[in-house]
This record gives structure tokens, sequence and C-alpha cells, in this order.
């Protein structure tokens, strides 16, 4: 899990939260959405309200609040969930980053599918299936 999502408050527009996943530094799986928080903004936030992917935002007015987009139909995953249930969410809603809130509900992180790749495949599967 990454401490470090890309997070923004409802009243942030598209056009803020494009510019946030244009970061060549972030990677990838981060880029493809934006969890939107009450402050404070950095983990653990404010109350978690919701998730926006990027192709959403790419279809919004620029000026439009982040918080008017969501998509509040991915349910956060618990702190305590274990890894074939995270496996099992990120298929079921086929995406590369899914939200996870403590018990109050604050956003602690996001967990990626190469976070739990990485946790379920040996260790050695990367060497394994790039010399081939």
């Amino acid at each position: 899990m990454t401490p470090e999502p890309v997070i923004l408050a409802p009243h942030s527009t598209v056009a803020e939260a494009l510019a946030r996943v244009r970061d060549p530094d972030l990677p990838v799986p981060l880029a493809a959405q934006v969890f939107v928080c009450q402050p404070p903004l950095e983990t653990p936030t404010g109350r978690y309200l919701g998730v926006v992917g990027v192709q959403r935002l790419l279809r919004e007015a620029p000026s439009k609040p982040v918080g008017r987009c969501l998509d509040e139909d991915w349910d956060p995953l618990p702190v305590t969930a274990s890894d074939r249930e995270v496996a099992a969410r990120l298929a079921a809603y086929d995406v590369v980053a899914l939200p996870v809130t403590d018990e109050a509900g604050r956003l602690v992180g996001a967990v990626t599918i190469d976070d739990i790749l990485d946790r379920v495949l040996p260790a050695d599967w990367r060497i394994t299936h790039t010399t081939r």
C-alpha cells in the first residue's frame, strides 16, 4: 500500500486533478484516479468521500469541482483486508488501485495491482518472467 496517492479536496477542480496526474514521477497505477477527501489531505486524511477516474476527468469541464464527479460505487478497503480480499476487489472493479480507509473513514492510502501481485506471487516472479 502506498500512503501517498493523489488526494484532493472536493472543491478542487478537474483541471487541478488532471495537472496532478500528469506528474511524470507518479507511478502509472496511482495516476489512474484521484481520491477525494475532506482536509487534511495527507494520510490519514479527513473523511474519505470517493474516487474519480482519469477517464471521467477527461470528460468533464476543467472548472468542475472533483467533488461533483465522484464514482460512489467503489467501496474502500478496510485496513484489515486480506490479500485475497484485495485481489478480489481489484478484479471485481477492474481497476488498478483502490482506496484503503481506517475505522474512522479516513483515507490511509491506496493499494495498487502491483502491490497485490508482489504479495501473492513468488518473490522471484519478475526475474523468471522478464528473462524469457
